[in-house]
């Protein structure tokens, strides 16, 4: 009933919209394909000493003692500019590096390599042709004989063409070679997730297809100083990395970076808020949707207010970013749901076959007698990415309270 009602009064929300121009209370969303619940999030690190604070920092140049907040100088940038940022550093101290993908040289479409082309030359940031297949073969050979290779696929949807040689060839190459040889040295970057309008070929979030290949390493940061200590972490593995980026982030998600050299741990989870009412666990975009889906459970707006117990109100929830997809921390994933008994976990991707359901199974193998409420997924939608009301098949912060608030009543 109460479900029920939610989204009958988020029904009438959107018909006012529609019908009244004049109300400025309900603003229209944002054509930039600009997320408001990015844009209002008190989890960027806006601040020179909050970005140096950032938990797991840590640095990786020849000054490594500089006191941490003294020493050090920050940059406002966005996600794109983090990962440009993270590629320089790459290139400039490892002379093996190279990077190369498609229309690379002159930027990409996302500007993450802009002008890596002119600093370093063209023998190491260079056009590849258009066969993803290729750029991942390409970039197991290069790795197999020693070089850092950093390959971009345009879009993570394009992933597929590559999937025999990440999945049969990267992922086993230690393995079948008995230990002799490796090719930790690829990493493959990949902008996913939605961005509002990227229909069924652009905004698909594949990250659950590599669950099975072992040897592989997937990782998903949701800011611009996650994205560049990830990055920088998973170069410099010694096992090949799949990057992916969240394409509405890139220019979304802003806030000071640290301009030196840093990592960010891997397979390692980061609790964003604490709670002990119930475990939030997403990664990507999401991590947003959820931040704001909380912001309406503790303080709804007048027209949710009538819809949201006062018993419900003060719930505190854990929100945590998984970060890492494979192999994900499930030591703090599951010490968490220990405490507070409830779990939702929230990806952009469909919920069959989705990452979801293997840390739900997970959790109920470790902590099956402390669940007080069944694992809630909340997903997107099992059919293809829409052409248009892209926004309905993805799991906004109204669907998230509405988990929450079940899970929290169950």
């Amino acid at each position: 009933m109460l479900v029920r009602r939610l989204r009958s009064t988020l029904l009438t929300l959107s018909r006012r919209w529609q019908t009244t121009a004049s109300n400025t209370a309900i603003e229209s969303p944002s054509a930039s394909g600009h997320s408001s619940s990015v844009a209002s999030s008190q989890l960027f690190r806006i601040t020179r000493e909050s970005a140096l604070r950032t938990p797991g920092i840590s640095w990786q140049d020849e000054e490594s003692d500089r006191n941490i907040v003294g020493g050090r100088e920050t940059r406002k940038m966005n996600l794109y500019q983090a990962v440009r940022d993270a590629l320089s550093i790459a290139l400039a101290k490892d002379d093996s590096a190279v990077v190369f993908g498609e229309d690379i040289a002159f930027g990409g479409v996302f500007r993450c390599t802009m002008g890596l082309a002119e600093e370093f030359g063209r023998e190491r940031v260079f056009n590849t042709p258009l066969t993803e297949q290729g750029i991942a073969g390409f970039g197991i050979g290069l790795a197999s004989m020693g070089h850092t290779a950093i390959a971009e696929i345009q879009f993570a949807d394009y992933i597929f063409p590559a999937f025999d040689q990440l999945v049969n060839e990267a992922a086993k190459f230690r393995y079948r070679s008995g230990g002799h040889f490796s090719i930790g040295g690829l990493t493959v970057r990949a902008p996913t997730m939605a961005v509002g309008h990227g229909g069924l070929y652009h905004s698909q979030s594949p990250e659950g297809f590599f669950m099975g290949a072992s040897g592989l390493k997937v990782v998903i940061p949701r800011s611009p100083i996650q994205c560049k200590g990830l990055l920088l972490s998973a170069i410099r593995d010694p096992n090949p990395v799949i990057f992916m980026e969240p394409k509405i982030l890139y220019r979304s998600a802003v806030e000071q970076v640290p301009i030196d050299d840093f990592a960010l741990p891997l397979s390692r989870a980061e609790i964003l808020i604490p709670g002990s009412d119930l475990t939030l666990l997403t990664w990507g975009t999401p991590v947003y949707h959820c931040e704001y889906a909380l912001r309406l459970l503790n303080s709804p707006p007048p027209s949710l207010a009538p819809l949201i117990p006062p018993s419900l109100r003060s719930a505190k929830v854990e929100l945590i970013d998984l970060r890492t997809i494979l192999p994900w921390d499930i030591e703090t994933v599951v010490e968490s749901v220990r405490r507070t008994k409830r779990l939702v976990i929230v990806h952009e991707a469909g919920m069959t076959g989705g990452v979801g359901g293997e840390i739900a199974a997970e959790v109920g193998k470790r902590a099956f007698l402390r669940l007080e409420a069944p694992v809630r997924r909340i997903t997107g939608w099992d059919v293809p990415a829409g052409l248009q009301f892209e926004k309905f098949n993805m799991p906004d912060a109204v669907r998230i309270l509405d988990g929450i608030m079940e899970t929290l009543s169950y």
